[in-house]
């Protein structure tokens, strides 16, 4: 079973000017090293998290149709946009909306056969069944949830402040609690 990004967020869930207020900057210079590290921020932030942040599209892969349900991935998933797959004979075939639903209530999201549907006979062959779907808060930096946007603004801020990947002659220390961290918990999928 693989899970590839199709298409990438448009936006991300915090803005150069949100990120500049919380860096206490106030010069351009830096604007494109905040928009790489924003960047950066959020796909740490979804890679622990398991989940995407701003609309985007997901596809997964694959080799069969399993016996009922499609675990999809990437909550929290929006639509189905579309199912394909390589029938008995070879050919590639779109699986009818009529005949499959979503559960975007349970996560991480699944795909369903409809009432009295069983999943088609793929080819017996790699990669035989496709789900795209998109996934994520919304379309906008305000849908994501602010204990995520705090988390990415204090990543982003480390990030900003140490450049490099070894500091020699300051003393560092983390939070107490794991604080930075334990904002994001309870958006992990734990498995």
């Amino acid at each position: 079973m693989t899970l590839l990004r199709i298409t990438a967020p448009t936006v991300e869930p915090v803005t150069t000017a949100e990120a500049k207020l919380h860096l206490r900057v106030t010069h351009s210079t830096d604007d494109d090293l905040i928009d790489a590290l924003i960047a950066a921020a959020r796909e740490q932030c979804e890679h622990l998290t398991g989940r995407a942040l701003v609309t985007q599209t997901w596809e997964r892969v694959l080799d069969a149709f399993p016996a009922v349900e499609i675990e999809l991935g990437r909550p929290p998933v929006i639509a189905i946009t579309s199912v394909t797959y390589t029938d008995a004979a070879g050919d590639s075939q779109i699986l009818d909306s009529a005949d499959y639903s979503l559960d975007n209530v349970t996560e991480p999201g699944y795909l369903l056969p409809a009432e009295g549907v069983i999943w088609p006979t793929t080819l017996d062959t790699a990669n035989a069944v496709r789900v795209r779907f998109t996934c994520g808060y919304g379309a906008t930096a305000d849908s994501v949830p602010a204990a995520l946007r705090a988390w990415i603004k204090l990543r982003l801020a480390t990030l900003y402040k140490h450049r490099e990947e070894i500091v020699a002659g300051i003393s560092v220390a983390d939070l107490p609690n794991g604080y930075t961290d334990r904002l994001i918990d309870r958006y992990r999928l734990w498995s």
